[in-house]
């Protein structure tokens, strides 16, 4: 697979979501694994999961334990897999997502996700989302911390605005903050600006839930049907034609869209074999649904 820089580390340029394996609705465990590995296989090199992904209560850190345990099974080298987490989301249990931005909640959050992942320092370590009752500059100062301590190697945020990552950046010192998720996808583009912006920080951009919760190509047809057309021209699928169509956005677009059956997971890591014509990426481009 083509490769991709997040910091100094080179990545597949497309990644895995593991969120899918550990939420509601998640398969069995079997199944999971299997789609890691499939990943893997595939040349997926970024595996990004988090603390809160999990049903909540006492199964908070299950993608974090399942992703370990897919590594301990796999027969490939487990050190050229970046693995990213984040903390400052939680699940309480009763179906909701709630907050935390306070410093000392993240250490206790990072050293927690350090226990289940078994490393002695976590690759990637994202801020999840801001806190509004919380001063940004807290939790990104938490992470400096974490940085600085070496219980982190690099350090990402996520769902943030221009302003904070500016911020973020300046706060963790130059060169420290390597990468910002945020949604994108043709359905949700209010983050192109981040997109720009990550782009002229030298920054990686990882978009999340690429597709937008359009989980088949008749969905894709009725919502956008450019999509589907150029993916029919290529012979390939619509979900590959979203993939490249961001890859084309620059060099420090990875995309991390998530699987559960590894038929997905291989779809999704072709998406790096397609190129597309100018004309096609202008016809994408004004198909917002």
């Amino acid at each position: 697979m083509r490769k991709r820089l997040i910091g100094k580390v080179e990545v597949g340029a497309v990644g895995l979501g593991e969120m899918p394996m550990s939420i509601e609705g998640r398969p069995d465990e079997a199944r999971s694994i299997a789609t890691i590995h499939a990943a893997l296989d595939a040349g997926m090199t970024l595996i990004d999961t988090a603390d809160a992904y999990s049903i909540g209560g006492d199964d908070t850190g299950h993608g974090e334990r399942l992703v370990a345990k897919a590594l301990a099974a796999w027969g490939g080298d487990r050190d050229s897999i970046l693995v990213a987490t984040k903390g400052g989301h939680l699940r309480p249990g009763d179906g909701s997502w709630t907050v935390n931005g306070h410093a000392d909640y993240l250490r206790r959050a990072a050293d927690a996700s350090l226990e289940r992942l078994g490393v002695e320092a976590i690759g990637l370590y994202q801020y999840h989302r801001p806190d509004p009752t919380v001063p940004y500059e807290e939790p990104i100062g938490a992470l400096k911390e974490l940085l600085e301590a070496g219980k982190v190697r690099m350090v990402g945020i996520s769902n943030a605005n221009v302003a904070q990552m500016d911020l973020a950046a300046s706060i963790l010192g130059s060169g420290n903050l390597v990468s910002v998720q945020n949604q994108f996808s043709p359905a949700f583009r209010s983050s192109e600006s981040e997109l720009v912006h990550a782009g002229e920080m030298g920054v990686a951009f990882l978009p999340w839930s690429p597709f937008g919760g359009i989980g088949n190509a008749e969905a894709l047809r009725k919502e956008h049907p450019a999509f589907v057309t150029v993916s029919e021209e290529h012979g390939v699928s619509a979900h590959q034609v979203v993939l490249a169509w961001m890859l084309a956005k620059g060099d420090h677009v990875i995309p991390i869209p998530g699987a559960s059956r590894p038929a997905s997971a291989q779809d999704s890591a072709k998406a790096v074999e397609l190129d597309l014509t100018a004309e096609e990426l202008a016809l994408l481009d004004a198909d917002q649904g």
